[in-house]
C-alpha cells in the first residue's frame, strides 16, 4: 500500500514538471519569435547646445525595419515622436520599438557649439604704465581686427562692457578679452608697467630714510611704516604737518629738519604728494 501511494505521488510530480516545462517553453524564454531575423535601425540628427552649460540641444531620431514605431531616450518612457529637446551636452541612447515589440538602439552625442567656428578675429591690448600707489592710473585698451562685430570687452574675467578701455589699474599682469556678438571670446595677456618714482617724491623719501635711520622713527617698528613707498604717499599731509609745520610737534624727535629738507617736503606736497611727482 505504501509503495502504491509513492508511485502515484511520483507520477503526479512527473506530470506537473512536464506541464511546467511546456508552459515555460511557450511563454517565458524572453525571446520574441516575431523579431527573429528583424533588424531595427535607428538613425537621426543632433543639434548642439548654444554654449557651455546650456540645455537647448536636441535629437531628431527615426527608425526603419518595421512600422508603428515609438521611441525613448535612455531609460525613459516610450513616446510616439523621435524628437527629444532641452538636452545638455552629452551622449544619449535612443531606442525605437515597432508594433511587434522589436527594438533597435543607437547612440547620439550632443556637443557644445563652438561660437568661434563661424568668425575669425584677433585681439590685442595696449597697456599704459601706472603708479604703484594711489591714485592708480594704469590702463589697458583692447582692440580687435580681422572680422566679427558687436564686440564687448573684459579684463581678468570680469563682466563684459562696451568700452574697450580699463583705467585705474595697478601695475601687473592681466588677461584682456574680447567677445563677439555671436559669443566667440578670445583673450590675450597684457602687462601694465610701473611708472618710475618722481623726483620730488624721491627727494622726500631720501629725507625720511636718512632721518628715520638716525632717530628710529617709523622705520617699520611702529605704524605708519615709512619704509614703504605707498605709506609715504598716503601720509603726505601728516608728514608736512609734523616735519614742516611742527603741528602738534616737530618730527623727527631729534629736532626740526633743515630748511632745505623742509622745502623738499613742501614742494612735493604742493605738487600733489604723489608717487610720480
Amino acid at each position: 500500500m505504501k509503495t502504491k501511494h509513492s508511485c502515484i505521488i511520483f507520477a503526479f510530480l512527473l506530470l506537473f514538471s512536464i506541464v511546467m516545462i511546456i508552459s515555460c517553453s511557450k511563454n517565458g524564454g524572453g525571446t520574441n519569435n516575431n523579431c527573429a531575423g528583424v533588424t531595427i535601425t535607428v538613425s537621426g540628427t543632433t543639434t548642439n547646445t548654444s554654449g557651455a552649460g546650456a540645455t537647448d540641444g536636441s535629437i531628431s531620431a527615426s527608425a526603419s525595419g518595421g512600422s508603428g514605431f515609438t521611441f525613448r531616450l535612455n531609460n525613459g518612457s516610450f513616446q510616439s515622436s523621435g524628437n527629444f529637446t532641452n538636452l545638455a551636452a552629452g551622449t544619449y541612447t535612443v531606442t525605437a520599438k515597432d508594433s511587434r515589440g522589436c527594438t533597435g538602439s543607437a547612440q547620439f552625442t550632443v556637443n557644445v557649439s563652438d561660437p568661434c567656428s563661424s568668425v575669425s578675429f584677433t585681439v590685442s591690448a595696449a597697456p599704459s604704465s601706472g603708479s604703484p600707489c594711489p591714485p592708480l592710473n594704469g590702463s589697458v585698451t583692447i582692440s580687435t581686427s580681422g572680422g566679427g562685430s558687436g564686440f564687448t570687452y573684459n579684463l581678468n574675467g570680469s563682466a563684459f562692457q562696451s568700452s574697450p578701455t580699463f583705467t585705474n589699474l595697478l601695475p601687473g599682469n592681466y588677461t584682456a578679452g574680447a567677445r563677439e556678438s555671436g559669443g566667440c571670446i578670445k583673450t590675450v595677456p597684457v602687462t601694465v608697467g610701473t611708472l618710475p618714482a618722481g623726483p620730488l617724491f624721491t627727494a622726500v623719501k631720501s629725507v625720511i630714510t636718512a632721518n628715520c635711520a638716525i632717530s628710529g622713527c617709523h622705520n617699520g617698528t611702529q605704524p605708519p611704516n615709512f619704509t614703504n613707498d605707498c605709506t609715504i604717499v598716503a601720509n603726505a599731509t601728516l608728514i608736512k604737518q609734523r616735519a614742516v609745520d611742527g603741528n602738534p610737534s616737530f618730527m623727527p624727535p631729534t629736532g626740526p629738519l633743515s630748511q632745505a629738507d623742509r622745502d623738499k617736503i613742501t614742494a612735493w606736497v604742493n605738487a600733489g604728494g604723489r608717487y610720480t611727482d
